[in-house]
C-alpha cells in the first residue's frame, strides 16, 4: 500500500507541475499525458520498481518547471531524485548540445535512467506517428534519427522495451518510407 501511495504522490506532484502545458501539435494534449505513459510503457514492459516508475513519472519536471532536484528528494528520496537528475537536460545548453550530450552521455546512464530515456523517446515517436504535429516530414525523420542514437547506448536491459522502441522506430520509418539501417 505504501508503494502504491507513493507512486501515485509522485502522479499528483507531477500533475501539479505541468498543469498549465501542452504537448505539442494540434490536439492540445494536456502534458501530464506524456510521463504517465512513459511510466506506464514501463509497466507494460515488467518493470514494477516503484522508485523507477516514479521517476518516469517525474522525468521532465526539473527540466520543464521550477521543480528541483531537492524538492524531488525532499518528497521522493535521493535515489528517485538522482534518476530525475540522470535524465534531465541542461536547459541552458543550445538544443544542438543537449541532443549531441543525451548520446554521448547515454552509455554511462543507470539502469533506471536507461530504461526511462528508451521509454520516453519511444513515446515521443509514437506521439510524431499518431498526432498531427506541424513538424516537417524531415523533423520528425531527424527525431527518429537522434532517437535511435540514443537508444542504442541503452538497450540491452529489457527486451520487451527495446522490441517495444524497435517496432515504433521501424513503424515511423516505414510510414515516411525511410529505408531502415539497424
Amino acid at each position: 500500500m505504501v508503494e502504491l501511495e507513493s507512486l501515485f504522490k509522485a502522479l499528483d506532484f507531477a500533475a501539479q507541475q505541468h498543469i498549465f502545458q501542452r504537448r505539442k501539435g494540434s490536439f492540445n494534449i494536456p502534458y501530464i499525458n506524456h510521463p504517465i505513459r512513459v511510466s506506464y510503457l514501463l509497466i507494460q514492459c515488467g518493470e514494477t520498481d516503484v522508485e523507477l516508475l516514479s521517476a518516469a513519472l517525474l522525468h521532465d519536471v526539473i527540466e520543464d518547471t521550477q521543480a528541483t532536484a531537492e524538492e524531488i528528494a525532499s518528497m521522493f528520496g535521493e535515489k528517485v531524485a538522482s534518476i530525475v537528475s540522470e535524465v534531465t537536460d541542461n536547459m541552458q545548453l543550445s538544443k544542438e548540445d543537449r541532443k549531441r550530450l543525451q548520446i554521448e552521455k547515454a552509455p554511462f546512464l543507470s539502469r533506471p535512467a536507461k530504461l526511462i530515456k528508451i521509454a520516453d523517446k519511444a513515446c515521443n515517436m509514437e506521439d510524431l506517428i499518431r498526432y498531427p504535429i506541424w513538424w516537417p516530414k524531415s523533423r520528425k525523420i531527424a527525431y527518429f534519427q537522434w532517437a535511435y542514437a540514443v537508444f542504442v547506448h541503452c538497450k540491452g536491459l529489457n527486451p520487451t522495451l527495446d522490441k517495444y522502441f524497435l517496432d515504433v522506430y521501424k513503424r515511423g520509418l516505414n510510414l515516411w518510407n525511410i529505408e531502415i539501417n539497424e
